[in-house]
């Protein structure tokens, strides 16, 4: 004997499983058993590998939605002596990841006698500014943080 939950959620009540069983056929669904515990069991009349596939959905959906919204922060790192040829390169890779929707962190690193020249430094910061200004804002401007400058940019 189980209590048996139809198609459409309606409780029919306590039957027979072999007059479960033959109502689940009729409707050509499975009869699954939702609550083994209870006395006496309880058994939905379902299409099973439907209400898997939605299970398996949700828990996709909810992993989308996860991934969507965490951003990343993709750093890219020069020098001071950088040629121009290499900053345009290393610019469109920023662009590529400022197309994405990552933040991009530029880091100019001053080696020795280079501290010496910080404003070799604020030009390049500056430059890169000024191509970047169709795709992206300065949310951080150019700092030093100790042999380090920094500037952090975000999509428009």
């Amino acid at each position: 004997m189980i209590r048996l939950i139809d198609e459409s959620n309606n409780q029919v009540g306590v039957v027979n499983t072999y007059d479960a069983l033959t109502k689940a056929r009729e409707v050509d669904l499975d009869l699954v058993e939702v609550s083994p515990m209870s006395d006496p069991p309880v058994c939905r009349i379902m299409d099973y590998g439907k209400w898997l596939y939605q299970q398996k959905r949700k828990v996709r959906d909810a992993h989308k939605k996860h991934q969507h919204h965490s951003t990343v922060l993709k750093e890219i790192r020069l020098r001071p002596e950088t040629d121009k040829h290499d900053l345009e390169i290393k610019l469109n890779h920023a662009r590529e990841f400022l197309q994405k929707g990552h933040k991009v962190q530029f880091t100019i690193i001053f080696r020795g006698r280079q501290m010496l020249h910080k404003d070799l430094g604020y030009k390049m910061v500056e430059q890169i500014i000024e191509s970047l200004q169709d795709s992206a804002k300065v949310e951080q401007p150019g700092k030093m943080f100790g042999k380090r400058m920094a500037l952090v940019v975000v999509p428009k």
